[in-house]
């Protein structure tokens, strides 16, 4: 059956108004969905700028607070100059932020410089109130370090801080390896300084939570640390640096020779019974090592050298009046009984007393060990928990 014209028409009519119906609606939709967008979006900027606003002036604020603290600061260090009688000169104080415990119970026999006793060990330890434990993430990825600290023996810290006008810090101080000449005191590493503030630098053995083992170290047991920072070599290492040729005679300190006498192995052996559970060191014979390295340096004072005498009394003016790179233990040794006409120096490691003996051509012979009353039941860290983490 035949479709008329109109009807085709008419269809034709309706398919296309149903097509513009839907393209209308849609576009409606499209019209509405980006009409509410840009409702959203500037909703959304109103809130930005509001946040960023508030963290303008949150910086701000914080900005006001740093300028504050740093007025505040400045005022209380001005007090504390006046206070000391320093004039106007700022003071800075500072608060060490951990201590080492060292294989050098005294200053006697510490090492003039750092590395120059590799078996020389430390536990420095963090006070966790100053620097937790989490300050020393990566801290075992290096070598080395660089350790700031204070010269906390020196006879005249008190005088120093309480009367600096009173302390006459000297300007020139006696030098080991001139044999008793003088030398800027600036010019040295002595540790009677304007500013007692020594650094050292040491390798790292071992990192554990607040613990950092060291080695190598010239520091005495007790030194208050500062600060601590990693080693770079491509920085700190300077090539073509040039010192005076003073400091080039490495054979000055030099000794002739090291013995040990027939039975210092057995009164070592003794004294290792009670100290091993907190010794630094795993067996009494690497003990014994160590003690051949401290004592390959002549570590007797410049007048011990050239006149052979027990160390001196206990007065801190003679102290004062040879002041040198290294103290020391201000106690009164009898001379050795069986040759009376040498002295008996005493070399005291983690409590342990050791005598020697040392004659005109610089051979030493090392005579016995003993446990030494003042440190003998001092608490150490001991290192045979971790001797197996040592690289």
């Amino acid at each position: 059956m035949a479709i008329s014209p109109r009807v085709k028409e008419a269809h034709v009519t309706s398919i296309t108004l149903v097509f513009a119906t839907v393209a209308i609606s849609a576009t409606t939709l499209f019209l509405s969905s980006l009409f509410h967008k840009r409702k959203r979006c500037k909703q959304l900027e109103v809130r930005v700028r509001e946040l960023e606003a508030s963290l303008e002036a949150s910086v701000e604020k914080g900005a006001a607070e740093r300028r504050g603290r740093v007025r505040a600061q400045q005022a209380l260090r001005k007090v504390v100059s006046q206070q000391s009688g320093e004039g106007s000169k700022e003071v800075y104080p500072m608060v060490p932020i951990g201590t080492v415990h060292s294989c050098f119970s005294t200053r006697n026999g510490t090492p003039r410089q750092p590395l120059v006793v590799p078996l020389a060990r430390a536990c420095l330890v963090l006070d966790p109130a100053r620097a937790s434990a989490e300050a020393l993430e990566g801290f075992s990825d290096y070598s080395h370090c660089w350790i700031l600290y204070v010269f906390h023996l020196n006879t005249d810290l008190e005088k120093m801080w309480k009367d600096p006008a009173r302390s006459k810090i000297k300007a020139k101080v006696r030098v080991p390896r001139l044999k008793g000449g003088k030398m800027g005191v600036l010019a040295t590493r002595s540790p009677h300084r304007p500013c007692p503030i020594g650094l050292s630098v040491a390798k790292i053995e071992v990192v554990d939570g607040e613990a950092i083992w060291l080695s190598g170290v010239d520091l005495v047991d007790g030194t208050p640390i500062l600060d601590i920072k990693p080693y770079l070599p491509y920085s700190d290492s300077v090539k073509g640096a040039t010192v005076p040729t003073w400091v080039q005679e490495d054979a000055t300190l030099a000794v002739g020779s090291i013995t040990f006498s027939s039975n210092f192995a057995s009164s070592l052996s003794s004294c290792w019974v009670d100290v091993e559970k907190q010794s630094l060191y795993d067996s009494s014979e690497q003990f014994e090592s160590l003690i051949k390295e401290v004592l390959t340096w002549d570590i007797r004072s410049v007048s011990q050298r050239t006149r052979p005498h027990p160390v001196a009394t206990k007065s801190s003016d003679a102290v004062c009046e040879e002041i040198e790179e290294v103290n020391f233990k201000e106690e009164i040794y009898p001379q050795s009984t069986d040759h009376p006409n040498e002295v008996v120096y005493h070399l005291i490691l983690e409590g342990i007393d050791v005598s020697y003996r040392i004659d005109e051509d610089l051979n030493v012979v090392v005579e016995k060990a003993n446990v030494h009353p003042d440190f003998a039941n001092k608490k150490r860290h001991s290192y045979l928990a971790h001797r197996d983490s040592v690289r």
